[in-house]
Parts: structure tokens; sequence; C-alpha cells
């Protein structure tokens, strides 16, 4: 900042600018609230199918989000902007108070140029003046200078940096002045230079500071991408494998902090997660460098692939969708070449066994070996992204050296195939065997896969419940799930073999319950308005359908996760076609389409029923008390999506003033589930279904009961009571029962089935 140019300072553009955006701010404020109550609210509420399920509500959900972002950047600017012109101006006050009390005493200051003169003012006026005081003048002008120039240059830097986080559209990124923004930056630069030297020559209060200030602002966004920038992609690959290299003479804080390298791990993984978040110049470079480092070896760990040490820094966060995009096509294009050289993963990837190895996954669940791993576990964060890898090609069935064979038209001949992402890895993947800290065989690789296919399949985070923007599934959604279904159906053992990985299957099939109610009404008359569901469905073949359903029936978690799911929705679709009584046929009062409902409910239950019914026979009555656990452990992930349902649906041949799902009681779900779960207890007969599963009867009586008060809940909670389908639903279940014990004995090995079930007549 040059003296002239403080000392001359008008703030009147710089008050006028901040006066601007502070009505641009309210103004984006309004535009916010009416997107979001007005064209947000009315997308959501309407009924979406073919290319507006998935075009035009995504757009409108996007475009209201941009609303947002551009009320919190406009915002961040004006407080920035704001602060900067109340400290210049403070220090313009400074420099006219340092001058006048010169000027007081005798001393006299001139501008030079771009900058000043400090000397005794002529004459006899300034005979008595030292030169200390000169000098005490000239410093604390010098002192006041440095301090404008400091915020101005700051604020500089931070607005531009601002401004590129979001390549297009706007950036997300919140500050309440200048100071916050600014020292952002400088704790990111501060933390990098830390991370740049020798992981060995850190000392403790050094891995401390740096363990604690990633901790306290990976969700920074100017912090993240500052720190990353100045880490470079290299130098991430290089710390990190440092770091964790087994053979170093030296150790960081003398070995002192192993026992925090996995928080360490996980606040870096959250750091460079969001720095990928965004758009500037400078971190797109930094991808790019990424994408170029991870296909090379680094040279700490003796040849140990770059894919190898970044895949253990993407276990948290959410990365951004390009960049996960491009890196595992990258990673995939490596492990496809060396299969069709005959090379394993272990191979590949540089792993042989033996010697001191480096742990790069500090978190116990694995060593970080298989770079596979890691990377689903980042997609199990990221549903767009792993959306569009598992529906990418693996291998085109002409590529040269191609191992993969099958016989596709079941003519007894193999012949090689096309396989995408998802069958690869799913289905023909040789997955490394790796232990976990208790030296225990690690089931993380596949599991992380089952959530990252839960993510794909739902478009949400694993582990997660849908919400207005993702309960409607998009076309490549949709198909990656019957990819999911006809997969198991055609070899269950890839599910039976791999039991932990039922959870993530059970939960994504939870929110594909109209779906999978279609499967078993198939080519029936408005078989849509009856099972309604917003944006594209999965056209799932009966015989995948029970194979599949019946697979997971045999694993408890998967049980629990689909009976839970197709509860609430039956509760809820009760309730709307109770509400909406010519949604599907006129002057019929809901019935039809609640007695397909509840038939399609008793085929469900029926073959999951007797997938447990199976297990108990075989694993004996002892292990049915792993069902009652899964249904108890279930309980409140259960009554959480009680809270979604199909509360947000609304069947288009409803017509004029139909009743929207979302506007009614819709409690009913979350006591039907309550009545499932243990603990809950909602019913209010306090009693506990779905307890006896080695008795295919008592999942019959079960499914009776409980369908009985669904619809007599749902009648009360529509005004609209109907004690003849109270009566009579029942029995539209039991049809569904004899459904399944067809669909079971006809596409079910016969040795897999149950005595009880197999003696149904």
């Amino acid at each position: 900042m040059d003296f002239d140019t403080l000392l001359h300072a008008n703030f009147g553009k710089l008050d006028a600018a901040v006066t601007d955006w502070s009505t641009l701010v309210k103004n984006l404020k309004s535009l916010d609230t009416a997107a979001n109550e007005g064209l947000k609210a009315t997308a959501y509420g309407a009924d979406w199918r073919g290319v507006n399920s998935d075009v035009s509500r995504k757009f409108i959900g996007k475009t209201v989000g941009e609303f947002a972002d551009a009320h919190t950047q406009a915002e961040s600017i004006r407080n920035i902007l704001k602060d900067t012109a109340g400290e210049l101006r403070g220090f313009k006050g400074e420099l006219d108070e340092a001058i006048s009390t010169a000027q007081a005493r005798n001393i006299s200051v001139r501008p030079d140029g771009s900058g000043f003169v400090v000397r005794a003012a002529d004459g006899d006026a300034g005979k008595d003046v030292k030169q200390g005081d000169v000098d005490g003048v000239r410093d604390r002008i010098q002192g006041i200078l440095a301090k404008a120039t400091e915020s101005d240059s700051t604020a500089s830097r931070v607005l531009r940096a601002l401004v590129a986080q979001a390549d297009k559209g706007f950036g997300d990124a919140s500050y309440q002045d200048r100071d916050q923004a600014a020292n952002a930056v400088k704790k990111a630069e501060e933390l990098a230079a830390l991370a740049k030297k020798d992981p060995g020559k850190l000392t403790a209060e050094e891995f401390d500071r740096l363990n604690a200030g990633l901790a306290a602002h990976h969700g920074d966004d100017l912090f993240a991408s500052t720190f990353a920038q100045q880490l470079g992609a290299q130098g991430t690959l290089d710390f990190w494998a440092k770091l964790n290299d087994p053979n170093a003479r030296d150790h960081a804080a003398d070995g002192k902090r192993l026992d925090q390298y996995a928080e360490l791990q996980k606040n870096l993984s959250l750091t460079l997660a969001n720095a990928t978040q965004s758009g500037s110049p400078e971190m797109s470079v930094w991808k790019s460098d990424m994408l170029q480092a991870a296909d090379k070896p680094v040279g700490a760990l003796n040849g140990l692939s770059g894919y190898v040490v970044m895949s253990n820094l993407m276990r948290w966060g959410d990365y951004d969708d390009d960049f996960l995009n491009s890196y595992g096509t990258g990673m995939l294009a490596r492990e496809q070449e060396g299969i069709r050289n005959g090379q394993r993963p272990e191979q590949i990837w540089g792993y042989h066994g033996g010697g001191l190895w480096p742990h790069l996954n500090a978190t116990g669940t694995d060593f970080g070996f298989d770079p596979m791993t890691g990377y689903m576990k980042a997609l199990s964060n990221s549903p767009d992204a792993a959306t569009a890898f598992f529906n990418a090609e693996f291998i085109d069935k002409d590529a040269e050296g191609n191992p993969f064979k099958r016989d596709t038209d079941d003519d007894g001949k193999k012949g090689h195939v096309d396989l995408s992402n998802f069958q690869y890895l799913f289905e023909e993947r040789d997955w490394m065997q790796e232990e976990d800290s208790e030296g225990e065989q690690s089931i993380s690789g596949k599991n992380y896969l089952a959530a990252a296919l839960e993510a794909a399949t739902t478009g949400h985070p694993a582990g997660e419940l849908p919400t207005s923007e993702t309960v409607a599934h998009s076309p490549e959604q949709a198909s990656l799930y019957k990819n999911v279904v006809e997969s198991v159906s055609d070899n269950p053992d890839r599910l039976l073999k791999n039991g932990y990985m039922s959870d993530s299957f059970g939960q994504m099939t939870a929110e594909y319950m109209p779906d999978i109610n279609r499967a078993f009404s198939a080519g029936e008359k408005g078989e849509a308005d009856v099972f309604i569901a917003p944006g594209a469905t999965a056209d799932i073949d009966q015989g995948d359908a029970t194979r599949f359903l019946y697979t997971l029936g045999r694993n408890p978690e998967g049980y629990a996760a689909v009976t839970l799911g197709q509860h609430n929705y039956t509760s809820n679709l009760l309730e709307y076609h109770a509400a909406n009584p010519d949604a599907f046929i006129k002057d019929d009062k809901g019935v039809t389409a609640s007695m397909r409902a509840a038939e399609a409910m008793g085929e469900v239950q029926g073959i999951l029923g007797g997938g447990r019914a199976y297990e108990a026979e075989v694993q004996g009555a002892a292990h049915d008390a792993k069902y009652n656990g899964a249904l108890d452990a279930a309980g409140t992930w259960g009554g959480a999506l009680a809270g979604t349902g199909i509360g947000l649906l609304v069947a288009p041949t409803a017509g004029p003033g139909a009743i929207v799902a979302g506007e009614l009681a819709g409690t009913f779900a979350e006591a039907a589930i309550g009545s499932i779960t243990d603990g809950m207890k909602k019913d209010s007969t306090d009693d506990v279904l779905y307890r006896n599963g080695t008795k295919w009867d008592s999942t019959h009586d079960d499914t009776y009961r409980l369908l009985e008060r669904e619809a007599a809940a749902a009648g009360e909670a529509a005004k609209a009571p109907n004690p003849a389908l109270e009566r009579t639903i029942a029995s539209a279940a039991e049809r569904g029962f004899d459904h399944a014990t067809t669909n079971v004995k006809n596409h079910i090995d016969g040795e897999a089935i149950p005595r009880t079930l197999d003696s149904e007549k």
C-alpha cells in the first residue's frame, strides 16, 4: 500500500461496492427462499416420469442449489469487502493521526514517490528534534502501511480464490470477514510446509499441530484447496508413503504417534476430498498431476503404485465426481492390462507378500495393499460418481487377451464377453486376501464394494436415507439395480459366500420396493398406478426377483432390511390409495389397488420367509436368534425410513384435488415397523412380530395380522374407513403366499427349499 494512496484514500467507491453487494445479498436471499419454497417444493411434489424423472427434476434441484450457493458466495464477498473497507479506513485514520502528532512535535512527513520521507522540520522549529524521534515516526508509519498492505493484498487474494472455487456457477464457501478467509489461507500454507518435511524429522509438537489443524479446518474450502496446492500431488503421495515406510530409519514424532495415524489419515482424506471440489485453475492442475502421479511407482515405497498410496487417502469425504471417475478409469485400465497379461491383482499392484510392507491404511480394517478397497469406500460417499463408474465398460469382448468367457445363449459353448465395471468387480475379480489388525481375514474390499453399489443405485451416500432429491431413481441407477438383482439371481453364491454384503443389498432393495412389487405383478393392468413410484423403475423378471429375495432372506441383515422396507412401502401405499380412492379405478374406493398391494406383500414376505426358514433348518433354531437380533438392530433405521416411504409421491391418475401422500398422517408406517422391531413396541397390542422364522406359518400369520392393522390405520388416516377391506385384505396376502410357494419351487434349487415350504400344498 503506497503512502500517498492511503493518505488520500477515497472510500466512496468501496463503500458503494459494499452497498451494492449488500443489496445483491438481500435479493439473492429472497430468490433462494422463493426457489426452495416455490420452484423446488412444486417440482418435488409433482409426479415425474420418463425423461422428466431424470432430467427436469434433477435440473431443477441443481438450479435451486445454485441460488443458495450464489447467496452464500455473495454474502462472503460482501463480508470481506465490508471488513476490508473498515480496516483500511481505520489505517487511514491511524496514518492521519501519526502525521498530525509528528507535526505537533516539529517532525515533517512528506510523500516521496511511492514512499515517504520523515525528517525534522526546517529552521529553528526542528533544531531540537532528535533522530530517535524521527526514526520512531518513520517506524510507526511503516507499520501502519504494512498492516494496510496486508489487509489490501490478502483481501484481493482471498476474493480471487473465493470466486475461483467454482469452475461453473457459484461456490458455497462462507466467511464472516477478511481475517477469517485470510487466516484459512495462512494456516493451510503453514501446515503444508510441515507436510513437506521429511516425516522422520517431524517432532511430536509438529505432528500434533498438523493433525489438529487438518481436523479443525478440513471443511474450510479455501484452507483445503490451498493446502492441497501447496503440498502438491506428488508431495501428497510422498508424505503418506514416507510416513508409513516401515524401512525408514526415523519415524515421525520418534514413533510416539503411531496410534494417531488413523486420525491423521481421516483428516487428510477429508481435506483432499474438499479440495477436489474446487474448480480453481490451481486445483485443476493438482487433479491432473495426481492422475499422472498415481499411475507411477512411488519411489519411497520400493515401486509400490501411486494408486495404492492415494486410494488409502480416499476413504473419507466426498471427492469430486469427475476426478473420481477419471481416477477409477485409469486404475481399472492398469488392472485390465495386467489381467490380459495373466497377472493377479497382487502382482499388478506391487504386493508379493513377505518382508516389510507399508500399512498404508491405519484403521485396522485392512492394511491398504489393494487400491480398489479405498476407492470403493470413496465411491460409497459419492453416489453420482459411483453410478457412472459401475455402468461403464471394463473390457470389450474383442479386446486382445480378454480372458472372460461365458455361455450367453445356453448352447453349451462359451465365448468372449463384454463386461461392465460392476460385472468385473462383483462377478469376476479375484480380490486380494488381506488381514485386519486382529489377524483375521479382511472383508473390507467387498464390503465397501457393496456400500458403493448402495450409493450407486440409490443416489445418496451409503447408510443414509433417501431425501426428496434422491427418492426418484434415474434410468442409470435403475438399470444398475436390475443388473445387481440379475447377477445374484444368476449365481446366489456371489452374495451367500459374502453375507456381510447383504445389509447394503437389503437397504438398497428397501428403496426399490415399487420395482420389486411390480416384478410380481408384471403384465397386470395398471401396475404402475398401483405400485406408484417416481422416476425410472427397474424392469425385473419375476424369477430373478424370487431368487434375489430368497438369497437376501437367507441373511439376517438382508432379511431385516427388506422386511422393514416392504412394510414401510405397503403401509404408505395403503394409506395413499385410501386417501385417493379413484387413483386406480373410479368408484372402487381403492379396494382393488389395496388388494393388489397386499398380494404383493404376501409374495415378498413368503419368499423372504422361505429363505429364513431354510437357514433355520440348516443352521439350527439358534441361528434364528440372529434374525431377531438383526430386526432389533435395524429398528432405528427402519423407523427413520418410515419418514420417507412414498410420502414424496403422487399418482398421475389421481386427478385434480388428489391428496399427495406427503400430506397424509403417515404415522402407521412407523408403528408397523415398531411392531416388528424389538424395544420400540409402537403397536397398541404391544406385541412384536416376525420373531419365529423357523415356522413358515408364523410368517403367514404375522403378515396377515399386520396387514389388517395397516389397512385399518390407512382408512382412519384418510378419514375413509373400509371394514370390508380390513376383513378381506388378509386373503389377498394369502394368495401372495401361495404364489411365493410356487415361485420358490419353480426358481430355487430343491436342496435349498425349507421342508415347511416344500410340504405346502
